[in-house]
């Protein structure tokens, strides 16, 4: 096996171990890249149909080509697909910078659709490498009801055994991709041809929400939603090139998010340890 096959090996591993041991689960989907992975993953480890629901908590503040990303492959894919709209922001908490109030929405949002549908786990596709705050996690991550986390109180997880048998009111957040780098996500996308959003290659932005670009080159490491995302300099404009420039850049994949990273770590971690993905 090639270091792909274990990659991938271990995530199924996860998928199915997840799947019989803890009932009502649901699985989120952002329409990104490494939940497009995800979705391939899963498809993998049940044949082909996922048998659990795929939720996207709708900001309504999503990019033009993620809606029609999504309206494409729900059908494509025939999921079973629950896309409850967010609460809007006047319910979040105000201490916070509007760019977290945004992101809050979300938080709000799944705790509405725990609450509707008593999902006992929920799984996401978090990433150790992406940001300080989800290196702390889990594999199999216990959050209380309300799906609030304690980074301090976290089971330990070695030589792949993991705890599954959770008390009564548990809540867990199970990730499958939390092994995986930004560099293994692209390549697996490449040998696996799994079709992502456009906004992920590099094009001529003169004007984005305001700024003048002067048609720099410029392309999304991550996406989220319009006033909180923005697209990085960039000539990627194919996986190959996509890859190339992940193997030499010192640029973090979330220099284009306002919230997170070294930006506004201690409110992302607030927001986690609220609910938050």
């Amino acid at each position: 096996m090639n270091h792909l096959d274990q990659l991938e090996a271990q995530s199924i591993y996860i998928f199915r171990e997840m799947f019989n041991k803890i009932d009502n689960v649901a699985m989120l989907w952002s329409f990104g890249k490494d939940s497009n992975v995800m979705i391939h993953l899963a498809r993998k480890a049940f044949f082909g149909k996922i048998p659990f629901p795929l939720i996207h908590c709708d900001t309504e503040l999503e990019f033009p080509e993620v809606y029609e990303f999504r309206d494409k492959y729900v059908k494509e894919w025939n999921v079973d697909f629950i896309g409850p709209t967010c609460p809007p922001i006047e319910e979040t908490d105000e201490s916070l910078q509007w760019e977290t109030r945004i992101a809050a929405r979300k938080t709000l949002g799944l705790k509405e659709v725990l609450k509707k549908h008593q999902f006992n786990g929920i799984v996401t596709g978090i990433r150790r490498d992406e940001e300080g705050t989800r290196a702390k996690e889990r594999y199999f991550s216990p959050r209380n009801i309300e799906g609030q986390w304690d980074v301090k109180d976290q089971p330990p997880e070695f030589w792949d055994q993991f705890m599954t048998d959770f008390p009564p009111g548990t809540h867990v957040r199970i990730h499958p991709l939390l092994h995986w780098t930004e560099l293994d996500v692209w390549l697996y996308i490449k040998r696996e041809e799994i079709p992502i959003v456009p906004l992920y290659y590099a094009k001529e932005y003169n004007e984005f929400h305001g700024e003048d670009f002067g048609g720099k080159m410029m392309r999304f490491r991550s996406l989220g939603e319009i006033g909180i995302t923005w697209p990085l300099p960039s000539n990627a404009s194919t996986i190959d090139e996509i890859i190339d420039e992940l193997r030499v850049t010192k640029t973090s994949e979330r220099a284009g998010r306002p919230m997170g990273g070294d930006k506004d770590e201690a409110s992302f971690e607030k927001l986690r340890q609220d609910g938050y993905m």
